[in-house]
């Protein structure tokens, strides 16, 4: 069963659509002739509402972490979020390059991979980093299901990695970033964050690790959260995903440039 969390709230632009169709449905009953446009503005309504869930970092339907509280940025600190995993293959060497820099990460869990490698999420949390949820299947689809589907899903990622890891996750990344206006209900009935990045490397798509840390090394500013990926990871030309060549030259940057890696919880504080 789900556990208490907060009232749900919605956001400006929901408050927004729900006034665009009380007016359109009273515009056509006091003049059946504007029906058109009263459809039009509807339909406008619902684009801009799609192209929200379909913007990661979006704040238009909701609450999203898409980068540190001022708090944390005022320590400079930056968050690590490795997403996908656990990887048998690749997770138990992205957590020997994290040790070796004494750098801390947030671990967004697929809840059928931590079923099976339940072992690596109770090494990350015994290594001190954090274990948050990726949903349970990592579907594609799931930005197109009701809130029964999405709090089923989610329900099951946190039974499943908090029996997995020992740590019951506070944050949600959807798959893909992608949302729709049922999640934000669900996030707060299960009192989750969501969190998407402040600058992603596309590690998944390309196989060039030079331009993945160039990219990420643009955005290395006091309180941005980076995205990579330990499951579905990208292969160099030689066959090393590409998270293992890029993390050593990026943990290198934080350092000098004077950040300090926290996982999204410790930036709570």
């Amino acid at each position: 069963m789900p556990e208490p969390g907060t009232a749900w709230k919605p956001g400006a632009l929901l408050r927004a659509s729900a006034a665009v169709h009380v007016l359109a449905l009273a515009a056509v009953i006091v003049k059946v002739g504007l029906w058109p446009w009263a459809l039009a503005a509807v339909v406008l309504n619902h684009g801009l509402i799609a192209f929200a869930g379909l913007w990661p970092r979006s704040h238009w339907l909701g609450p999203n972490w898409t980068r540190l509280p001022a708090a944390a940025e005022a320590r400079r600190e930056i968050a690590l979020t490795i997403d996908d995993g656990p990887d048998p293959a690749v997770t138990p060497l992205v957590l020997d390059l994290l040790d070796r820099y004494a750098a801390r990460a947030t671990f967004f869990c697929v809840g059928e991979k931590a079923a099976r490698h339940p072992e690596l999420c109770r090494d990350m949390v015994r290594r001190g980093h954090a274990v948050e949820n990726h949903s349970q299947h990592h579907r594609h689809h799931f930005s197109v299901t009701g809130p029964r589907s999405m709090l089923r899903e989610l329900q099951a990622a946190q039974d499943t990695l908090a029996s997995a890891s020992g740590q019951r996750p506070l944050f949600f990344r959807a798959p893909a970033g992608l949302r729709n206006p049922f999640l934000d209900p669900v996030l707060a009935l299960l009192g989750l964050k969501l969190a998407s990045w402040t600058v992603r490397g596309f590690d998944t798509r390309t196989g060039d690790a030079a331009r993945v840390l160039r990219r990420l090394q643009a955005g290395l500013r006091p309180g941005a959260i980076v995205l990579l990926h330990d499951g579905n990871a990208a292969r160099t030309p030689q066959g090393v995903p590409v998270i293992l060549e890029v993390l050593p030259p990026l943990l290198e940057s934080i350092s000098a440039v004077g950040l300090r890696t926290v996982t999204l919880r410790e930036a709570l504080a």
